[in-house]
């Protein structure tokens, strides 16, 4: 696995309130707590946008440790996640449908005039619409970032398709921005399978062939479904699934796993491997030759449960309501938490956005973190990024790409907003054909 979101541990200057916890807290409904965590999580692509694009900001940090210096930094991938919250936070009511048109409208008209590699957003952008580097010769198109963007705008043309003149001529430009990504440039010279990275600067020297099984399977999904720069079947096939190499046949804690993880080792990757691909592809019933993605999710999320509970390490906390392994800030830097490599900390977006999967298990968690540990793990913008009982580390931290799925997983575990909108679009359901996928309609 590439490690995409290594972050070092700098902090915003100035601190936050955080809400200190009442006996009305425990009181709240499954819904009204389901709610409340979208609300407030949502603040943070809203009330704590970047003020110029009206995107997400990479990270924010509440606590005032260190300087954070890039907090203009936005970030491609979460600026989708968040996108797709706002059409959330619209139906839900925690922004009018004016406000949320606005909102929306601001961080398209940001992103068509941003910098594109042949169509693709670079991982990170500035305020200016300037590339900014995430690495050596990682300075330019970031065609997996752009994936999770492309997710998002399809939502967006779909969502206001049938809207008034406005909201129709933001369909427009959202439909204009995603067909205007160039998939078949990033085949470096057709070569069947797609490559992450492309630089006016280095050009492919980064030489990232994306092949499964990680996050993303939506950058295969969207490439194929371009009616405009579409690639076919034989990418798919032959570079992510790797002519069939994908597959295994393993079993742990009792479910199984038919989709080889890039992990060492027979086990699985970290949950956001469940997420980010899934927050418009609807799993359910999606299958192809070589898995039934919803049970693969399924299993994914319940193995990161059972193993919890099992904790075979012994960290102190980690159980049936305290679990979820993905990737995110880590007493060790940043670290992309699994099975394999389990530090003691758990981040609240693996057990919070694995809500469709596993709804019992995730409110759990979501009750115990609300109920009982608000006080170390509750802010302005929801449940702070990650934390460890075992350190006794509680850092007011959030990182943009992890907020966002939390919004829209648990809308789709309550009412498949997101899905029912991606899989309405006749591309999405031409090119799911085209690939061999059958899913239910």
């Amino acid at each position: 696995m590439k490690l995409k979101y290594f972050i070092p541990i700098i902090a915003l200057l100035g601190s936050c309130s955080v809400s200190k916890t009442s006996n009305q807290s425990k009181k709240l409904t499954d819904d009204e707590l389901l709610t409340v965590i979208q609300k407030q999580t949502y603040k943070y692509f809203y009330e704590g946008a970047e003020p110029v694009s009206g995107l997400s900001r990479e990270r924010y940090h509440s606590d005032n440790v260190y300087p954070q210096n890039d907090k203009d930094v936005i970030a491609t991938g979460a600026s989708g996640f968040g996108i797709m919250g706002t059409i959330v936070a619209i139906e839900r009511k925690f922004i009018t449908r004016e406000q949320g048109y606005a909102h929306l409208k601001k961080g398209l008209d940001f992103l068509a005039k941003a910098d594109r590699f042949h169509g693709v957003w670079p991982h990170w952008m500035l305020p200016s619409g300037k590339a900014k580097a995430f690495g050596k010769n990682d300075d330019a198109g970031d065609l997996v970032e752009t994936s999770f963007l492309a997710q998002a705008l399809v939502c967006v043309r779909q969502y206001y398709a049938n809207g008034n003149e406005q909201e129709k001529a933001l369909a427009q430009k959202a439909d204009e921005l995603w067909k205007g990504i160039d998939w078949n440039f990033y085949r470096k010279n057709n070569e069947n399978v797609l490559y992450w990275h492309w630089s006016p600067n280095s050009g492919w020297k980064m030489n990232f062939a994306i092949t499964g099984y990680n996050e993303c399977l939506i950058t295969y999904i969207m490439a194929a479904c371009s009616p405009t720069h579409g690639v076919p079947p034989e990418v798919y096939h032959q570079g992510w699934a790797k002519s069939g190499a994908i597959n295994t046949n393993i079993s742990l804690y009792g479910h199984p796993v038919k989709l080889k993880h890039n992990v060492v080792g027979e086990s699985v990757g970290p949950l956001f491997w469940a997420h980010y691909s899934y927050l418009g592809l609807n799993p359910k019933g999606l299958k192809d030759k070589y898995a039934d993605y919803w049970e693969e999710n399924k299993s994914h999320t319940l193995i990161n449960y059972d193993y919890a509970i099992a904790n075979p390490k012994g960290f102190k906390g980690y159980g049936k309501n305290s679990w979820g392994l993905t990737a995110s800030y880590s007493v060790k830097g940043y670290a992309a938490h699994m099975p394999n490599e389990d530090f003691g900390v758990i981040s609240p977006t693996a057990a919070l956005s694995s809500y469709p999967y596993a709804p019992k298990e995730s409110m759990q968690v979501m009750r115990h973190l609300y109920e009982d540990m608000k006080d170390k793990v509750w802010g302005e913008f929801g449940f702070y990024d990650a934390y460890s009982e075992t350190a006794n580390w509680y850092p007011k931290r959030y990182i943009g790409i992890d907020q966002g799925p939390i919004v829209v997983m648990i809308e789709n575990g309550r009412t498949g907003l997101l899905w029912k909108l991606f899989m309405s679009a006749p591309e999405i359901q031409t090119g799911l054909t085209k690939l061999g996928f059958t899913y239910s309609k």
